[in-house]
């Protein structure tokens, strides 16, 4: 197991979208990157973009060199972030981007695979759980090596409405979103606390019911269908998101992080992604978090489980058999 910070820090970003490029705009306030390559099918695009970004570096707090490049700069990258993908529409669920960004997805890794990548590759194309179990399959990478943003994004949304709920501060808010990183996502309220105080005991000495939190939860799980409602995509939180999750790969942080990560027995589920506390350092995923999850949380996960599993098994089986 890594013990130490990644000492050359070079990041792929593989589509330079409104996603992509959040995150790379974000980059610019980390000093720890040495370099950011630019990867997209629209290559004119990348250098655009590595044009329009390089011109403000001088204003910028980081030495970070940003180009734009191909998957031959794939055998010596630590981190390939995958964003390139069909964006989700206005009243669609991601479960139905599944096939054409499956597609992308194989694309995206047999080009790292034919270049020798063997860093860490974390995704981020809708539906997020399932991508990263097709990354998995085609890039041929460890199963610690390779994840999806899972439901870090809906972490901190959560945190954040339940700062403002109940007056704290949201670094103080310890609860998390499991599961998929979409409608069958779920909180386990009995591991949630602020501070040291579990929530659940809180509330009783508030007087107030979980019914309230729980209400929280829906608006923050059916927030991106709002923001795609009215500004026709989300971009700028996935953005941090993924900020966040390489900077704790590249520093070694060992922090946990809601990532989508593969499953081998720790929640009773074997075979595929979902989102779960997870410590992420520079070793990729280095340790699934148990908790033990009370009958109805177990029985979420699970129906979150076997939902990502199922459109998997109706609509990939055939493209991935290739890979077994």
């Amino acid at each position: 197991m890594a013990t130490e910070k990644i000492s050359k820090r070079k990041i792929m970003l593989v589509g330079t979208g409104m996603v992509g490029m959040s995150f790379a705009y974000s980059l610019l306030s980390e000093k720890g990157i040495d370099e950011l390559v630019l990867v997209d099918v629209n290559a004119d695009k990348a250098k655009g973009e590595e044009l329009d970004m390089s011109g403000g570096l001088l204003y910028a707090d980081t030495k970070m060199k940003i180009r734009a490049g191909d998957y031959s700069d794939a055998a010596d990258t630590n981190v390939v972030v995958l964003t390139a993908g069909a964006p989700q529409n206005p009243g669609q669920s991601r479960l139905e981007l599944v096939k054409i960004n499956a597609g992308i997805t194989q694309n995206v890794c047999e080009s790292l695979k034919a270049n020798h990548f063997d860093g860490i590759l974390l995704v981020a194309n809708n539906p997020v759980d399932i991508m990263a179990y097709v990354a998995w399959k085609v890039s041929g990478l460890p199963k610690n090596h390779v994840f999806g943003s899972g439901t870090v994004l809906d972490t901190a949304r959560l945190r954040h409405a339940l700062s403002e709920k109940l007056g704290f501060a949201d670094s103080n808010i310890h609860a998390y979103i499991m599961g998929e990183h979409g409608d069958s996502s779920f909180v386990p309220w009995i591991h949630s606390y602020i501070g040291v105080k579990n929530i659940l005991e809180y509330l009783d000495e508030e007087d107030m019911d979980l019914s309230e939190l729980q209400n929280i939860y829906i608006e923050v799980r059916d927030k991106a269908y709002k923001i795609i409602e009215k500004k026709r995509a989300t971009y700028y939180g996935i953005g941090l998101a993924l900020k966040r999750i390489v900077t704790a790969i590249v520093n070694n942080e060992r922090c946990i992080l809601t990532v989508s990560s593969y499953q081998n027995g720790e929640y009773g589920k074997t075979g595929y992604f979902i989102g779960t506390p997870a410590v992420v350092g520079s070793n990729g995923v280095e340790k699934i978090i148990k908790l033990n999850l009370n009958l109805n949380d177990q029985a979420r996960f699970d129906k979150s489980f076997d939902t990502l599993a199922e459109t998997i098994h109706q609509n990939l089986d055939d493209m991935l058999k290739q890979y077994e």
